[in-house]
């Protein structure tokens, strides 16, 4: 499980700590990264827009000074890791359309492309990606989407809404409070935008562990393989 979540900067950045750790990961070939929902404001009216100082003002109790210190912070990670984040004038909104698209791009083949360009939209982009449907309909496009399949989900609320709660739930029943959150052959948990360095000893880790597969026959059934089916002897 990574990081499905539009509106997390910590995912952002966390996202590419893990690519880094992926890229160098021997058994590479052999991982498959599959990428879940998981919304930071589920409910949140889709008009509901506000600047991202105001939010985290007014969520976490905290001065806009602070806010700023912390979104300044934020910047310079995302730097270290060869990211463009713009520390001023973001703002915050519902995710959940974009959720839906990342269900229709991921029965497109192009899920990874539209998440990209998604995280770069939102936080390195100077266009609101909160404002105005044809902004995602313009993103999906760019990401290799059809620019009516996109409009048909954004005109439709029920499209992709199950898929996208199936994830929801997944994810508390893997014990994901927060985001960004890594699960390893679901046997391991890795939370937060942890170093490249921990992410790689996850995988080692979990690879080492796996556990193969165990037959409960000694194989003399009759099956077929790649070479077609045997012919019982007369």
């Amino acid at each position: 499980m990574g990081p499905l979540v539009h509106g997390c900067p910590w995912c952002y950045v966390g996202k590419a700590r893990f690519e880094k750790a992926l890229a160098a990961f021997p058994h590479r070939d052999g991982v498959e990264v599959v990428h879940r929902s998981f919304e930071l404001d589920p409910g949140r009216a889709k008009d509901d827009v506000q600047p991202v100082l105001t939010m985290l003002t007014a969520k976490y109790g905290m001065s806009e000074a602070q806010a700023q210190a912390g979104e300044d912070n934020l910047g310079a990670q995302a730097a270290a890791e060869g990211l463009d984040y713009r520390t001023r004038g973001r703002d915050h909104g519902s995710t959940l359309d974009m959720h839906r698209l990342l269900h229709l791009a991921k029965d497109k083949g192009r899920q990874e492309a539209l998440l990209d360009a998604l995280y770069r939209a939102n936080f390195a982009e100077e266009r609101s990606v909160f404002d105005d449907d044809e902004r995602l309909v313009g993103l999906a496009v760019a990401a290799g989407l059809d620019a009516d399949a996109a409009r048909a989900v954004l005109a439709d609320p029920t499209a992709y809404a199950d898929e996208v709660r199936a994830d929801e739930r997944e994810a508390a029943q893997l014990g994901a409070t927060g985001v960004p959150f890594f699960v390893l052959d679901r046997k391991y948990g890795v939370s937060g935008a942890q170093p490249a360095e921990v992410f790689a000893q996850a995988l080692t880790q979990a690879w080492g562990e796996r556990t193969p597969l165990k037959l409960i026959d000694d194989g003399g059934a009759e099956a077929c393989g790649p070479d077609g089916c045997a012919v019982p002897g007369k």
